[in-house]
């Protein structure tokens, strides 16, 4: 049967209803999974068409999946960085949801503060295992959306839960039920989705819960999960590692709509922020990130990668602050205690530092040289450049116009006396041993031993 589609203006197929394939045995795709190699990415060549989403946004799983990762924050951290998170996000909620654990006292705490501050995005929402009595703690919570575990894998269903697929689906659709009974949004967490038999239980499953969406008039949000991060992009991947072939059967054949379609990965193979960006190129609206990529083994999709991400694919950061990125790294590092590497993208020490002494030499005369954008702009850090041994005069003249805010004609070069000063005392330091890079209160001290008069010139603007 074939009926005209106005989205795309063609005669197309009508959709194939997947039926659940009900197996004896478990389908661990050991072709492709065999744990004593490397996984493998298979090839089919089969292709599927981009489909943008009208609106794209980010959702948070910080005090979810992140908090797995790292100590516990307490709930006075939390709101601080919920409050950052809203900032984040915009009018617009562009970080539209963040979701909270349930099971202990600081975490319900945690929740009533930040509903307490009555911030519209992003919208509180919760987690919960696919049982009634965890769903207890939800209704308890007010929450108008809550996440349900139901895990998609044979791994998970035969080799974890020890059931079988029907068995597995029964279990879900009666939690999914409930929720829907006391008017809760349920969000399916189909963990494990890229080890999952695609057709066999994914498809049939969203089907299932497209159909209760429907009935209920509730919106069903269904997450993929990439729990393992093995998720690919490459044209032509076959199932169930494919992130175009994963989003573009829900969308398609199980018709769930972009806005309840959610991309969650994780970073085991160095690809989630690419996962996730695809995963909106081929038709999901939400991608679930968290602060700094904090998570489950190497991590989740850092949130602001994905801030970053929004305005590269729009052409416009939607009414986001993105200068708040600044204020969560300086937070989770110096507030909580989580260890930033220095060379982390947007919120590592030295991510736009310059070393190489022509680099700073190229910074000193046009800084978009070497800078990735105007970062002191956009986040609030402006591109500095390391002072130690093989930097040259013109890593000191910048870090000097830097650190003293000189501008116009107050800008010095490399050739000034005072850099020439300077670079001496440094070279001195390193002839005698040093071997780490200079830090801003010795350098400034090295200033004003070599101009004292000048030094609080720069110090004070004076002329």
């Amino acid at each position: 049967m074939i009926e005209f589609n106005k989205s795309t203006n063609l005669l197309m197929q009508s959709k194939y209803k997947y039926s659940l394939q009900d197996v004896a045995e478990p389908n661990l795709y050991r072709e492709i999974y065999d744990y004593e190699h490397i996984p493998k990415v298979s090839f089919n060549l089969r292709q599927v068409p981009m489909a943008v989403p009208d609106e794209i946004w980010m959702t948070d799983t910080t005090f979810r999946d992140g908090q797995q990762s790292v100590s516990p924050f307490t709930p006075e951290q939390i709101l601080h960085l919920y409050k950052l998170l809203s900032r984040l996000g915009g009018p617009k909620g562009l970080v539209r949801q963040s979701e909270f654990f349930l099971y202990t006292e600081n975490d319900r705490k945690a929740i009533e503060m930040c509903q307490d501050a009555g911030l519209r995005f992003p919208e509180i929402t919760t987690w919960i295992r696919a049982n009634e009595k965890d769903f207890e703690l939800v209704k308890q919570a007010h929450v108008e959306e809550t996440g349900i575990l139901v895990s998609c894998s044979d791994y998970h269903i035969f080799n974890k839960m020890h059931l079988t697929r029907s068995q597995a689906m029964d279990k879900y659709l009666g939690i999914v039920k409930s929720a829907l009974e006391h008017g809760v949004r349920p969000r399916c967490h189909f963990e494990d989705i890229t080890r999952a038999d695609y057709y066999g239980f994914v498809l049939p499953f969203a089907e299932r819960l497209m159909d209760l969406s429907h009935e209920s008039g509730i919106p069903i949000k269904i997450r993929a999960c990439d729990t393992m991060g093995y998720g690919v992009t490459y044209p032509g991947a076959a199932l169930p590692r494919s992130v175009p072939g994963v989003i573009y059967g829900l969308h398609h054949y199980a018709e769930v709509p972009s806005a309840q379609l959610e991309w969650h990965g994780h970073n085991d193979f160095y690809k989630v922020v690419t996962n996730a960006a695809t995963a909106w190129l081929y038709g999901c609206s939400s991608v679930n990130c968290s602060l700094l990529g904090i998570g489950e083994r190497t991590g989740n999709c850092p949130l602001e990668a994905m801030a970053i991400e929004y305005q590269s694919l729009r052409g416009e950061d939607g009414g986001m602050d993105l200068t708040a990125i600044t204020e969560i790294a300086y937070f989770m590092e110096k507030e909580i205690g989580i260890e930033i590497s220095p060379r982390q993208p947007f919120v590592g020490r030295h991510f736009n530092v310059t070393r190489a002494g022509i680099h700073a030499d190229g910074m000193l005369k046009d800084e978009e040289i070497y800078n990735i954008f105007d970062t002191a702009k956009i986040l609030n850090r402006p591109a500095t450049v390391a002072v130690d041994s093989r930097g040259g005069t013109a890593s000191i003249a910048h870090w000097i116009n830097n650190y003293f805010r000189l501008s116009g004609e107050a800008t010095i070069d490399k050739s000034d006396i005072l850099v020439q000063k300077v670079r001496a005392a440094v070279d001195q330091l390193y002839e005698e041993g040093r071997n780490t890079v200079m830090g801003d209160e010795e350098l400034e001290i090295i200033v004003m031993r070599c101009d004292k008069k000048r030094y609080h010139r720069m110090l004070f603007h004076d002329s």
